[in-house]
């Protein structure tokens, strides 16, 4: 995966002051104090999510960084179940029991000890891993790439790797950086989904992920909160927006995406997209396939794991379905109130704010 060249502030505050779509530099000035004032604290989401664009004016709605960071999910999440969503191994073993529809995990590892199937194999190597990979393809011919994560901490799409069966075969210098990875750490090996040519038609590259959030009341009704798609926006496998990625919010009724995608300011700056970059594809009025079915399985998951009141999950769409890949007890619930507007305008999260005295 390529590296991105991240914006020192001065280059981004140049880039701001050129935008001809920001507001009045006397505007933004005071806004920042504004909410300085109101927050007690530098409100850097100001500009981590545009509020310094023309046609935001309803900047109090977006909630600061540090209140979303320290204070929202540690008082929903009870921290002794929080590693069954963090550990991807627990995650599967847990939700695979109630015929949840996850990716299919081919093989895991502690270290240079792998588990595939039954079998519990020590890798010594590079040659011992390659005759495992072949192992794994051979008695699954249906797949042509396996996905590679960390059990833990594969967040910022860090430590992801997608092997493809031409590649294995062909390119041994990137199985050696994988080698080399994977015996330092604990990793999941898994069946690539494969999506719904739709989502291909928008971005065929990565999987593209709907993150949608739930919250269970005190009542222990479940709601979701937001959806926002996201996806590559160059040719990478993996959609998060700290790597390169972009999202665009999803109307929680319809299942369409909304008119704006956003990427990280301090990668992709001050642009605004309104089609995907590489297919072209429009977002506006962009149906996610499966959507009804989507929310229905986060209500589902979440039911199952009470102690967890505020969980933001990550669901593909397969061929035939959602495929639920991930749950994250301690997410980046701050995307989501950027996607969605300003979480201080939504109903469902009002709840978690009077419950936690804010309002």
């Amino acid at each position: 995966m390529t590296d991105l060249v991240k914006r020192n502030n001065v280059d981004l505050f140049v880039e701001i002051l050129k935008d001809p779509d920001r507001k009045s530099m006397l505007r933004i000035f005071y806004e920042f104090f504004y909410l300085l004032i109101i927050y007690r604290e530098v409100p850097k989401h100001y500009f981590s999510r545009f509020l310094f664009k023309n046609g935001v004016s309803n900047i109090r709605d977006y909630l600061p960084n540090k209140f979303l960071g320290k204070k929202v999910t540690p008082y929903f999440n009870d921290k002794k179940f929080r590693e069954l969503l963090d550990n991807k191994l627990y995650f599967g073993l847990f939700y695979g029991q109630f015929g949840i529809c996850l990716p299919k995990t081919l093989m895991y590892n502690h270290n240079r000890i792998f588990v595939a199937g039954k079998k519990c194999i020590e890798v010594n190597t590079v040659h011992d891993f390659y005759a495992l990979l072949e192992e794994i393809f051979s008695q699954n011919p249906s797949i042509d790439s396996i996905i590679v994560k960390k059990t833990y901490a594969s967040s910022s799409g860090k430590k992801i790797y997608k092997i493809f069966l031409s590649q294995f075969r062909s390119d041994h210098e990137i199985i050696n950086e994988i080698y080399s990875e994977v015996i330092k750490s604990e990793f999941l090996f898994q069946e690539t989904i494969r999506q719904h040519p739709d989502l291909n038609r928008l971005n065929s590259s990565s999987i593209n992920t709907v993150r949608i959030d739930t919250f269970i009341n005190k009542d222990g009704k479940i709601d979701t909160i937001s959806a926002h798609l996201r996806m590559s926006t160059n040719n990478i496998h993996v959609d998060n927006i700290d790597a390169g990625g972009c999202f665009v919010s999803i109307n929680l009724q319809t299942g369409q995406l909304k008119k704006f995608g956003y990427s990280a300011i301090k990668t992709h700056g001050v642009i605004v997209r309104k089609q995907h970059p590489v297919t072209g594809t429009s977002f506006e009025n962009f149906t996610i396939p499966f959507f009804n079915e989507v929310k229905e399985l986060v209500k589902e998951a979440a039911g199952l794991m009470p102690g967890l009141r505020l969980v933001g999950w990550d669901v593909a769409i397969g061929e035939s379905g959602p495929v639920l890949v991930e749950g994250n007890s301690d997410y980046e619930i701050r995307g989501n109130d950027f996607a969605d507007g300003g979480y201080l305008a939504n109903k469902t999260f009002r709840k978690v704010l009077q419950e936690l005295n804010y309002l």
